[in-house]
């Protein structure tokens, strides 16, 4: 009858013999991988845009844009705040601003109240004494 650490002997021995099989499979793959990259790849890197200074700074999610115009201007109608996006520089359509919004929506990040969408209140926490 085997001890317990035989037994964990056993499983050492085991794992140790996987992991020279999944150090022989990695090498083959490594040597597989030196192929060159397809050219769709190339075209699609060919079509970008060319950088300016603007893309230097972090493009904003359509979420944040949202956050940020609604706390600027309060609450404002579906269409009010897609222009506002809109002017500030963000081009987004009206699903993709839908969605958001009712994703947002279910997380507690803004409300829609008679039409219009605004941020929730925050309450203020009572101070203990």
């Amino acid at each position: 009858m085997k001890t317990s650490i035989d037994r964990i002997r056993a499983k050492i021995a085991d794992l140790e013999a996987r992991i020279s099989d999944l150090r022989i499979a990695e090498r083959e793959l490594e040597a597989l991988d030196t192929t060159p990259a397809p050219r769709g790849k190339l075209k699609a890197m060919a079509k970008r845009k060319p950088k300016t200074d603007d893309a230097a700074i972090a493009p904003q999610t359509v979420g944040a844009a949202i956050t940020d115009v609604l706390s600027r201007n309060g609450a404002l109608p579906l269409a009010e705040l897609a222009e506002q996006i809109r002017t500030a520089g963000r081009e987004v359509s009206g699903g993709t601003l839908s969605n958001t919004l009712q994703t947002m929506k279910k997380r507690g990040m803004v409300k829609n109240g008679g039409g219009k969408w605004m941020l929730p209140k925050t309450r203020a926490r009572r101070a203990r004494a």
